[in-house]
This record gives C-alpha cells, sequence and structure tokens, in this order.
C-alpha cells in the first residue's frame, strides 16, 4: 500500500487498511446473513409457485371428480355417485379445501407432486423421465448464448460509432426473435434444404444443435445488450491504458481484462435465462419434435392433465431458484465487493 502525505490520502489509506484487516469472523456473518437472505427468498418464491399452481386446479369451474373422469375418457361421460366418490377418496377431494392445500404442501416437501390423471402415475416419475433433455437443452443454449455473446460484443463493441451501432441494432433485432418462427427458420434452411441435421431432433449431439440455437439466439441478444455498455464503459478505464502499455495486443485486453469487468450484468441474466430458457423449450421441443418437460407439457395442457402441469410449474421455479443462487455466489466471486452490500 502506498501512503500519501496529504491528509486525504492517509484518511483513504487508513480505510483501505481497515478493510483488509476486517475479522474473519465479521465476513463469515456477512456471507451468513447474505446466503440466509438469499435462502428465505427461494423459499418464499417456492411457496408462491406452488400455492399459485393448486389454486389453479381448485379455480377450474365444475367438479373436479368429474373432469378427472372425463379427462381419462376424453369425452365428457356422465359418472354415478359411487365413481365420483372413489375419485374423490384416491386425490383427497372430499376434505375442504384448506386441508388438500396443507396435504399439497406436505407432499412437495416429501417429493410428491401428485398422480397424473392420465397416465396413473406419479407426477415426480413422469417429469423425472424428461428432465435430463430439457436440461441437456438449456444448458447447451445458455453456454451456445455465452459464445455468441462474447464474440460478437467482443468483434463489435468499442469499434467506432458505425461498428458499434451495427451491434447494438443486431443485439436488439436477435433478442426480439420469436422461438417459433426462429426454428422453423432453421428447421427449413439447415434441415430440410441443407440437410446437415435432422428433421426431428433426436437425443444426439447433432440433433441437439438446431434446438440450442433456437433458444440461444434470442438469449445471446439480451445479453449482449446487457453487456455492451459496460463493455465500451471498461475500454475507457485506466486499467485498459495500463494493459496495453505493457505490450498487451487489443484481442488479449478484451478477452483477458474488459470482459472480466463488463460480464456481471450477463452472469446475472442468466439466472433469468434458466428459467426463460426452459420455457422457451416447451415451444422449442414442439417445433423439432424432441422429447423433454416441454412436450410433456404440451402434451398434459392438450388432455387437461392438471398435476403434470402444476407439477412443471413447480419444477421450473425451483430451477429457476437454485439457478438463481448459483449465479449469485458465481457474481460474489467476480466482484468480492457484493460482500458487503
Amino acid at each position: 500500500m502506498t501512503l500519501t502525505s496529504s491528509p486525504d490520502g492517509a484518511a483513504g489509506a487508513t480505510l483501505d487498511a481497515g478493510l483488509e484487516q476486517a475479522p474473519p469472523s465479521r465476513r463469515a456473518r456477512s456471507v451468513a446473513r447474505r446466503v440466509a437472505g438469499r435462502l428465505v427468498g427461494a423459499v418464499v418464491v417456492l411457496w408462491g409457485a406452488a400455492t399459485v399452481a393448486f389454486l389453479a386446479q381448485v379455480a377450474l369451474p365444475g367438479d373436479r371428480a368429474t373432469i378427472i373422469f372425463n379427462t381419462r375418457a376424453g369425452q365428457p361421460i356422465e359418472r354415478t355417485a359411487q365413481e365420483l366418490a372413489a375419485v374423490n377418496a384416491q386425490y383427497g377431494l372430499q376434505h375442504p379445501v384448506l386441508v388438500q392445500y396443507l396435504d399439497y404442501l406436505a407432499g412437495l416437501l416429501h417429493g410428491d407432486l401428485g398422480r397424473s390423471y392420465q397416465q396413473y402415475r406419479p407426477v415426480t416419475q413422469i417429469l423425472g423421465e424428461q428432465i435430463g433433455l430439457t436440461i441437456v437443452l438449456t444448458l447447451a443454449a445458455i453456454a451456445l448464448a455465452w459464445v455468441v455473446m462474447v464474440v460478437w460484443v467482443t468483434l463489435t463493441a468499442g469499434r467506432g460509432p458505425r461498428t458499434s451501432a451495427f451491434g447494438a441494432a443486431a443485439d436488439t433485432v436477435t433478442a426480439a426473435l420469436p422461438h417459433y418462427w426462429l426454428g422453423i427458420l432453421l428447421l427449413l434452411l439447415f434441415a430440410q434444404r441443407l440437410g446437415w441435421f435432422p428433421v426431428i431432433s433426436d437425443g444426439g449431439p447433432v440433433g441437439l444443435v438446431l434446438p440450442a440455437l433456437t433458444l440461444a439466439v434470442p438469449l445471446a441478444g439480451f445479453m449482449g445488450q446487457a453487456t455492451r455498455t459496460e463493455f465500451e464503459r471498461a475500454l475507457e478505464q485506466p486499467f485498459v491504458v495500463s494493459a496495453r502499455t505493457r505490450g498487451s495486443g487489443d484481442l488479449g485486453v478484451r478477452l483477458r481484462h474488459v470482459l472480466r469487468h463488463s460480464a456481471l450484468p450477463a452472469v446475472t441474466l442468466s439466472g433469468w435465462a434458466l428459467g426463460a430458457t426452459i420455457s422457451g423449450a416447451v415451444v422449442v421441443e414442439s417445433v423439432f419434435t424432441r422429447r423433454g418437460i416441454g412436450s410433456v407439457l404440451v402434451g398434459a395442457v392438450n388432455s387437461q392433465d392438471l398435476p403434470i402441469v402444476t407439477g412443471v410449474v413447480v419444477l421450473v421455479a425451483a430451477l429457476y431458484v437454485v439457478a438463481n443462487l448459483v449465479v449469485d455466489l458465481v457474481h460474489h466471486l467476480l466482484d468480492p465487493r457484493t460482500e458487503t452490500s
């Protein structure tokens, strides 16, 4: 540390020394409070999602036992009181709504998302068979979006007014592309016309490319919008001048120094991106006839299989919460100053 003779410099040096010599116990308490606050927020979000999912089932017009029978039969059929009583007993529908709600929350605590009306199986089992494919698609899309964003922003940001404006405009256009339209366009061009990829996506790496690209391009536009301003601001900082005077090339400075200081907005967006990408997977998996929870959700909505629909809602909320906790940790590692915030 360098001390100056001015009072202000001495005060600043004293403050820096105090921060550097902060007791580890105080830092640990600060981190613990931060983690506890995030966990409480995560529990509240999950509770809210579960409550909304339960109320969506209760709010449906008509008798729920009759709805279950109609869902299984595929058409409305007159049922006897004995048949309806058996279904009510199976799903606990004979109890008051408050009791059903508490039983529903208790089941969630034990990992029970209910039973499918149509498949007669636990929703946890049905989603567990498909979630792996959707997570692979989601992670591949986010990784591909990062690659596209980093390459595009590094090549266009701070390159002059025209190049920067063109890069920003491309970010805006790609961020607004609908998944359904983009997926069909990629399918027609690269699968049907060029034949580079299969029309129907399978579980292999080749069949993953077009669905992941469909999700990645709009996401890269969003992250590019968030990163470009910080990237161009970082290019004007003194540490960039210092790196250049030490002989670092322009590309090396951008990747090794500028990108780290400008990537925090994109890192923060990655937590939101997980939930948004899983939601987009519903459309993408339908376009590319790909297995996953998106295709399961579409089938459940068409057949009015409500336990599966609400199970997907709760599952996506849980994944979103976990992703944001991870992103918060990564954000803290990249910028330790958030520890005291």
